[in-house]
This record gives C-alpha cells, sequence and structure tokens, in this order.
C-alpha cells in the first residue's frame, strides 16, 4: 500500500509517494495554483501510474493545527483532515504541524544534511529547536528519550526583541508600519524585503520593492550596500532570536535552522554577527557558548520527519 506525503506552505506544496517504506519522487506545486490541497492532492495523484492505490495520508501544513483543521498563516488554503479523508478515498489522514514534521527529522539528519555555523558541541540526550525562516518563520522543538516527542510552537509569532538601540530603531519604523512586530515580520522571505524597506526609510531614501530573493542576490555579489546591510541585519536578529529559544526549551542538543533562506546564505551567517548575538544573553552567555548551531542544507528535509510519523502512525 502507498501512504501520500504533503508538505503544505504557503508558497509551495510538495507530494511524494511512500511504498513499503521507500520515498518516491518529490514533487513541487504552486500552492496559489489551486483552490485548496483537495485540488493539488488529485492533479498529484492523477499524475501517479494507473494502477496506485493510497490508502492514508501524512500532512505537513503551515500553520496551527488544532482539531485536524489548519489555516495556513500565508496562504488562504483550510486543511481538514475529515474532509480530505473523505475526498480522496483514504482510510486515515494525519495533519500536524510543518515544523513538527520537520522537528521528527532531526534524529535521522546525517553529518553531510547539516552545516555548522560556530563552535558548540551539544548533548545528544538533549532537546533540539528547529527553526525555519522561509515563506513564514516555523519552531519546533525535538525531545529525545525512550519516548521521544516534538513539542510544536507558534514562537515564530511572538514579539522581536531589539538587542541594542539600532535594532530598536529598526523595529519601531516596522512598529510604525505594521503595529505588532512578530519575529516572522523580521526571519522570512517577506521580513527580508521589511528590512530593506526600513532601512531605506531610516537613511530617508525610497524603499523600492526588491524581492527577497534580489536583496540576497545583491548581498552575496556585493552589487547593492543596502541589500547587504539588510541581510547582516537578518542574520543578527535570527541568532538573536535563535538564541531565545535555545533558553526557551533548554536546548543543550542544539538549535538547526531550516526553511529556503539559509541553506543560500551559510557563507554570510558563518561571517555575520548570527553567532555573536546567539550567545549575547548576559549570565547564560557561558550556557549558550556550548550549544552548536547548525543550518540544514538537505533538499525537503521536511520528507525524512513525514517518513518518520507515517511509521509510528502506520
Amino acid at each position: 500500500m502507498n501512504c501520500l506525503l504533503a508538505d503544505v506552505g504557503g508558497t509551495r506544496t510538495r507530494f511524494a509517494l511512500l511504498t513499503d517504506g521507500r520515498l518516491g519522487p518529490i514533487e513541487s506545486l504552486r500552492t496559489g495554483a489551486y483552490a485548496g490541497l483537495h485540488d493539488a492532492a488529485h492533479h498529484f495523484l492523477n499524475g501517479q501510474a494507473e494502477r496506485t492505490v493510497v490508502d492514508r495520508a501524512v500532512i505537513a501544513a503551515a500553520g496551527p493545527v488544532s482539531g485536524g483543521r489548519c489555516k495556513l498563516t500565508n496562504a488562504p488554503w483550510t486543511l481538514d483532515a475529515e474532509s480530505l479523508r473523505q475526498t480522496l478515498r483514504l482510510q486515515s489522514v494525519d495533519l500536524v504541524n510543518d515544523l513538527e514534521a520537520l522537528a521528527w527529522a532531526v534524529p535521522h539528519l546525517g553529518a553531510d544534511d547539516v552545516i555548522a555555523v560556530g563552535e558548540g558541541g551539544g548533548l545528544m540526550s538533549e532537546a533540539v529547536a528547529v527553526i525555519a525562516p522561509g515563506t513564514g518563520l516555523g519552531v519546533a522543538c525535538y525531545l529525545p528519550g525512550t519516548s521521544p516527542r516534538v513539542v510544536a510552537s507558534e514562537a515564530g509569532h511572538a514579539t522581536l526583541a531589539a538587542n541594542d538601540a539600532g535594532d530598536a530603531a529598526i523595529l519601531e519604523i516596522l512598529r510604525q508600519r505594521f503595529g505588532h512586530v512578530s519575529a516572522e515580520r523580521v526571519l522570512s522571505g517577506t521580513g527580508l524585503a521589511n528590512l530593506q524597506a526600513a532601512l531605506a526609510m531610516r537613511d530617508g531614501q525610497e524603499p523600492g520593492s526588491a524581492s527577497p530573493e534580489e536583496i540576497v542576490r545583491g548581498a552575496l555579489y556585493d552589487t547593492a550596500p543596502r541589500y547587504a546591510a539588510a541581510l547582516e541585519l537578518f542574520c543578527g536578529f535570527l541568532g538573536s532570536f535563535a538564541g531565545d529559544l535555545a533558553l526557551s526549551f533548554a536546548a543543550r542538543g542544539g538549535v538547526l535552522i531550516g526553511g529556503g533562506i539559509a541553506p543560500h546564505i551559510v557563507p554570510v551567517l558563518r561571517n555575520s554577527s548570527f553567532r555573536t548575538r546567539f550567545a549575547a544573553k548576559g549570565r547564560f552567555a557561558g550556557y549558550l557558548g556550548q550549544i552548536p548551531t547548525a543550518v540544514i542544507v538537505r533538499p525537503e528535509p521536511t520528507f525524512l520527519g513525514l517518513v518518520a510519523l507515517a511509521a509510528r502512525r502506520g
């Protein structure tokens, strides 16, 4: 029998089939091109072999999950596990938060799947926090042990703190624009554009409408100083937020950074204030200095977690 796996995000929705423990090819579709997950799933399944029979599904969604339902935070879809089960004619549908699924991948990541940023040894028996800046900002924590668990979180929507007067000035500009400035307002693709615009406004210039991709390219190739400054700010805020989460979860096993942005900016992260800001927590600087931080560079790592969940719930 086959299990349908799906990673549903605000920008892209990815599908694959799990057959007898083997993961098939992953297909990526644009979320906005479909009215809902039902339609996208039908599109994917119609492209499979004629006699492919799917009996269940495990679905990760980019939003809070409660009572088998999820309203995507950054897209208009609402997912309902029972409705999907009936529409797709499945025996069961498990719906989880996307960062919960990614966190279940933690014990299955190999040495080549991550790149360290900074020092720190980590304790294999301790919690590991996972952060994923992308279309939005997801957070979860993997708790190892004889009965491992994952704690899902909406910490990406907590108020973002300033580390110094420079941070405070940028956040005040964003506060005037948005009212509440969550971590996601800064630590996401849109957040990177928000930082670039805030820097321009601070300097009395027109913010323009640069995309996150343009900002990253301009910073990496040193063609736009303001883009480089925006990316450095991003890295600093990310380090500070990651340090806060390491303290919140007592994540002495490490902090892993996933999502669509970090794998493309590893050299910048390594040379930025990320690690300094991560450990800059006063009396707990020594505590945080022992905690490793790394970027997940494995393609589609959420599917590792989905496979693990399918095995646990099969």
